[in-house]
């Protein structure tokens, strides 16, 4: 396979990638979802996640349909990111992407429970010590070697059970020998340390090489000691070699010219030959060490291979499993029948920024919990700042985290596998083009899959309402007559009349102002009714908190449009609480 078949990969790309890693370990590192590779060879972060999302099969990241899908989607991924044990971890998990077989999915799924009970039963001592090692595999930088030794370090220090069984399986020998090999020969060359004797020679050629570098010097040492003659000179080039290296008298003696003209020239053809010599001895035992090791490398291959491979699924497990504690997400049941059914469902989003949240129950299709049964699609109305958008994208984040095999922030869910989500924000623009586009991005994917999930934010935003409505009335009905599921929310419910039979209208409700003069919303929906907006307690709101008379007189004259009776009440029943 050609580098240039990935997506995202061009003539310059595969320059980069060639040139750092060469064509096959290029290759290996997009098959294997090596982000860390791609990026220390030089391609851009954020290119190489894509190029590596798009590596994995195609029809996972088809399942996101829409770019508010997408979007969706990348805040999940961040915020599993966010509890990586390590960032090598955190990168992988960047790449991971709906899966499309359900088996996959609960595999998956599997590897996330044991990654969540295997965390929970480590006390803090040990929980320190494992982000220890893979803090230590950080700073090694990932690769064979830090694995190997992340692998020997959690061998000793980790249990052997739960998300760790991996690494229990290893050879700790076979690896410490991989070890010994690999940190030899990491860079290319044979490190120092590896053998004695070439670290004996090493030194020799370097010391000789300084000498060189100052024959005038040595001469004027030599003669300084008192050394006049030809002989007592070399018996003192003798001693000083003797002294400064670990070269021999004959190999010394051996090495002196017999035809030098001067003592300068006579100390640097015999240093040149010590070099020269040295530099032959140096190469000849570097080859037999390298050969040694990587007869040694060789027969390790294998444990390698499976430390690398047990190293990152145990920081993948850890790190969802992390994940999962961390927002007490839970593990979703795949339907056999149409239908999307939560409890206790609860925003991602909201949980990750700290903020309270009240969970909510809703359905569709046939689910079996205490919510109206087979509506295909619901209208979802109510008060502006209601929660409706924050619901849709509830629905959105716990269908892509169960695509990707991985536990959703809900008491239960129940759904059916997808092969599509329509996600679509609110965008307000009263544009032809926005109307256009609006239509192109929600409707191919609607007729082309087989099992669709709508999920559509104020569609008259991007017309006037009553175009709007029309259009809505007639997606409404599209989606019902293409099987799938749907959840539109609008303002525009009355204009909607009659919906499919297989449509109902729901609504969040205001209940009025808070103590501090703020909206209090119940954000479950009540099944089969049409939600109002609330100007009266918007109105009581601003009424309460007016600067001066003129101004409160001006809000007063809006709560006589709007309801001055609600208005009053209201009012008074935040006086009262206070």
């Amino acid at each position: 396979m050609r580098l240039e078949e990935y997506w995202g990969i061009g003539p310059k790309t595969r320059a980069v990638l060639e040139a750092s890693l060469g064509t096959e370990a290029a290759i290996e590192a997009i098959e294997a979802g090596d982000l860390r590779s791609l990026v220390d060879a030089g391609v851009d972060r954020s290119r190489a996640t894509r190029i590596l999302r798009r590596a994995q099969p195609a029809q996972g990241m088809e399942l996101l349909a829409t770019g508010d899908a997408r979007a969706v989607y990348k805040t999940i991924i961040e915020l599993a990111a966010e509890k990586a044990v390590c960032e090598e971890a955190a990168a992988r998990l960047r790449v991971l992407t709906p899966l499309t077989d359900q088996d996959a999915m609960s595999d998956r799924l599997d590897a996330v429970e044991r990654g969540r009970e295997t965390w929970r039963d480590l006390d803090s001592d040990a929980r320190s010590t494992v982000r220890d090692v893979f803090a230590a595999y950080d700073e090694r930088g990932g690769g064979q070697l830090a694995a190997v030794e992340t692998a020997i370090e959690l061998h000793e220090s980790a249990p052997t059970d739960g998300a760790f069984e991996p690494i229990a399986e290893l050879d700790p020998g076979g690896l410490s020998d991989a070890a010994v090999a690999l940190g030899a020969l990491g860079d290319g060359r044979v490190r120092s340390g590896a053998d004695e004797e070439l670290d004996r020679l090493r030194d020799a050629r370097e010391t000789v090489e300084t000498m060189r570098a100052d024959t005038t010097g040595l001469v004027e040492e030599l003669r300084s000691e008192g050394v006049r003659d030809t002989t007592a000179f070399r018996d003192g080039l003798v001693e000083r070699l003797r002294d400064e290296t670990t070269i021999d008298t004959a190999g010394i003696r051996e090495a002196m010219p017999e035809d030098a003209l001067d003592a300068t020239g006579f100390i640097d053809g015999t240093l040149r030959f010590l070099r020269d010599s040295l530099e032959e001895s140096v190469d000849e035992r570097a080859a037999a060490v390298r050969e040694s090791l990587e007869a040694d490398l060789d027969a390790a291959r294998e444990d390698v291979e499976h430390a690398r491979a047990a190293v990152d699924r145990v920081a993948r497990d850890l790190s969802l499993g992390r994940f999962a504690e961390t927002y007490d997400l839970q593990r979703p049941t795949y339907a056999t029948d149409d239908a999307l059914a939560v409890t206790g469902a609860r925003n991602l989003s909201l949980l990750a920024s700290g903020g309270a949240v009240q969970p909510v129950t809703y359905a569709l299709g046939e689910h079996g919990i205490d919510a109206p049964v087979g509506h295909r699609v619901a209208v979802l109305t109510g008060a502006n700042s209601g929660g409706k958008t924050t619901l849709l994208e509830t629905l959105c984040q716990i269908e892509i985290l169960a695509h990707m095999g991985l536990p959703v922030p809900a008491e239960t869910a129940r759904l059916s596998v997808r092969d599509r989500i329509v996600f679509h924000r609110r965008h307000a623009s009263f544009n032809a083009g926005v109307l256009e586009s609006t239509l192109q991005s929600v409707v191919p994917p609607l007729t082309a899959g087989e099992r669709t999930l709508m999920l559509v934010d104020e569609f008259e935003a991007i017309t006037e309402p009553g175009r709007a409505a029309d259009l809505l009335h007639g997606l409404v009905r599209l989606t019902v007559d293409e099987g799938a599921l749907g959840v539109f929310v609008t303002h525009l419910a009355d204009d909607l009349e009659p919906l499919p039979s297989s449509a109902r209208t729901d609504g969040i409700f205001a209940k009025g102002l808070t103590d501090d003069l703020e909206l209090e919303v119940d954000y479950q929906p009540r099944f089969g009714e049409v939600g109002r907006s609330t100007p009266e307690f918007i109105v009581s709101r601003l009424v309460a908190n007016a600067d001066d008379a003129a101004e409160r007189a001006g809000f007063r004259t809006l709560a006589e449009a709007v309801d001055t009776e609600v208005v009053q009440r209201t009012l008074a029943d935040a006086r009262w609480r206070d």
